[in-house]
């Protein structure tokens, strides 16, 4: 699908060295027929996935805390967030990720999930795609402890809570994720837990 209203002019290079940040430069015609230039600058990350593990017997979920300098940054005081498991495609589907992330990060090895969302998170900056998705999750399918996978420097924590605990942590600003904020709210709607 083309905008016939946008014409990309220039696609400059900024940085490489984690992901991709693009200073991108192109024409918009407005309404009235009038074309402006605008220059973004465009972060490029891939697409990725997130779930939300809930076991509806014990009426759980399993969250996990790690480290995410971004919030540190901008007033996060001990940089630490609590979220649904999540990770980048890393050229696999969106299913194929998402069940690949949850054993290295949670140690559950599940087999079946439910896609619920596809998101743009910040649309005005990044370019990512992030799928969302729940699954159900018992005792037997516990492989490992988690924890994320070492070569890329995951220091995760595995949480488990009831889901009135969780959701509660929305309202106490314990969880401020959009992504968990999202999944809980869809458990909490459909009905789930």
């Amino acid at each position: 699908m083309k905008n016939p209203k946008v014409e990309i002019k220039e696609t400059k290079l900024l940085s490489d060295n984690w992901y991709i940040l693009n200073r991108v430069t192109f024409d918009y015609q407005k309404e009235n027929g009038v074309s402006e230039i605008h220059t973004r600058e465009v972060y490029d990350r891939g697409n990725g996935a997130g779930i939300l593990l809930y076991n509806s017997t014990k009426k759980t979920v399993i969250l996990t805390r790690q480290f995410r300098l971004p919030t540190f940054l901008n007033g996060n005081k001990d940089g630490m967030m609590i979220e649904v498991c999540a990770g980048l495609l890393d050229k696999d589907n969106p299913e194929t990720a998402i069940i690949r992330e949850t054993e290295e990060e949670t140690g559950y090895r599940i087999s079946k999930v439910e896609k619920v969302f596809e998101t743009y998170m910040s649309p005005g900056a990044v370019t990512e795609i992030l799928y969302l998705f729940v699954g159900e999750y018992d005792e037997s399918m516990k492989v490992s402890e988690g924890g994320g996978l070492d070569a890329e420097q995951e220091n995760i924590e595995v949480l488990e809570f009831t889901f009135d605990q969780a959701y509660a942590m929305i309202e106490s600003r314990e969880i401020t994720d959009a992504k968990t904020i999202m999944l809980l709210q869809h458990a909490k709607i459909k009905g789930l837990l």
